[in-house]
């Protein structure tokens, strides 16, 4: 376990600095709304203590250190999804990882905890009501089928917070739909204003439409295949394409034509999903929770392919902003160069259904999640 520095900051009712932990780790989806209230808790006053609670083995050991915020770890906790030997060490585990969870509650005399689900968030949510001194958990479900750590969290929760109604409704009924936090960079984007300067920095054509297409930080077959099969016909409809392949992935994109304004910019990986937003004027992408949130949250139409494994998850994460005319679900089958060709291209092609479909995306959006949840945070901390 790390050691958080003790800092001077926001006074809670009784005279004393608040101290809020945030349990986001493992993935991207678990650890960008953390980042994202954290950096709203500072906003809202820049001395309340946040510190992350994460694992070793996730992402966290990398982006929470490179956000600014301390990171405490301890033990995994996977839940096994089938009967296994690792469930009989489930117990043995979890009581590990709830002592030292409880040991970071007391060393940075935590007020409140803030979960968002997965391994880290069920220890904490255990550990929290360990103790001489009780505290009290806030839950936020991003998906809208609840993981079994928020569901756990929410049956003694001080507040339960949902990014949609269906998740609310299967944790408790009193969850208040908030949104998902996005970065501050995502909530606050001037897609206009910023459009010059993101096509710039991608080498992108300052006029006609632009398709950003990308399948997470490793890419998506499917994608890659649909798009890059259907590359000339864009070019020739005056379509320029942004397309973040995946650091494993390549794609065959040929030449433009000596008549091609449009160009097709093939990379590895964005590292300015800000600026790539703010260049195009339609996606084509996964539906992941934290996908749907920032591409909703900007106003960006898009084309929502779900994976074509799991529960369903993703189909459903999308399925709000389809509703309100904000995008496309497509069946990752039915993804093919046709498909591109006979309904993205009429898509970029039409200024006025485009700008429907962008007032309905933003619409549908929270770009106020984060600092909704952070105020919600200092109210459960001080009451």
């Amino acid at each position: 376990m790390t050691t958080s520095a003790e800092r001077p900051g926001a006074n809670d009712a009784g005279g004393r600095t608040l101290s809020v932990i945030v349990a986001g780790g493992g993935t991207a989806g678990h650890i960008e709304p953390a980042m994202a209230v954290a950096d709203a808790l500072r906003r809202l006053d820049p001395g309340i203590q946040v510190t992350a609670l994460g694992t070793q083995r996730g992402l966290e050991t990398t982006l929470v250190p490179e956000r600014g915020y301390p990171l405490e770890l301890i033990p995994p906790v996977p839940l096994p999804r089938k009967p296994t030997a690792d469930l009989l060490r489930l117990p043995a585990r979890v009581r590990s990882a709830v002592v030292q969870t409880r040991a970071v509650i007391d060393a940075v005399h935590a007020d409140v905890i803030i979960g968002f689900g997965g391994y880290v968030a069920l220890p904490a949510y255990l550990a929290a009501r360990r103790g001489r001194r009780p505290v009290p958990v806030v839950v936020h479900e991003a998906n809208v089928k609840a993981g079994i750590a928020n569901k756990v969290g929410a049956l003694r929760a001080a507040r339960v917070l949902a990014a949609v109604p269906k998740s609310g409704v299967r944790m408790r009924g009193d969850a208040e739909i908030v949104g998902i936090p996005v970065r501050q960079a995502i909530a606050t984007l001037d897609r206009a204003g910023l459009r010059a300067r993101a096509r710039e920095h991608f080498g992108l054509p300052a006029e006609g439409p632009v398709l950003l297409v990308f399948g997470g930080s490793q890419g998506a077959r499917t994608l890659n295949e649909a798009v890059s099969a259907a590359a000339p016909q864009l070019l020739a409809a005056g379509i320029s394409v942004l397309h973040a392949h995946g650091p494993r992935n390549v794609v065959d994109v040929p030449e433009p034509g000596a008549d091609d304004v449009a160009k097709y910019i093939a990379v590895p990986y964005v590292s300015r999903m800000d600026l790539a937003y703010a260049a195009a004027d339609a996606a084509v992408c996964r539906s992941g929770a934290m996908t749907v949130a920032e591409v909703s949250a900007v106003g960006l139409p898009a084309f929502y392919v779900p994976l074509p494994h799991g529960n369903g998850e993703q189909e459903l994460n999308a399925r709000p902003v389809v509703a309100r005319g904000g995008g496309t679900i497509v069946p990752d089958a039915e993804l093919t160069g046709k498909y591109v060709i006979d309904k993205v291209i009429p898509l970029l092609t039409d200024p006025a259904r485009l700008s429907t479909m962008s007032t309905a995306a933003a619409g549908a959006g929270h770009r106020d999640a984060a600092d909704a949840v952070a105020r919600i945070v200092v109210e459960v901390a001080r009451r």
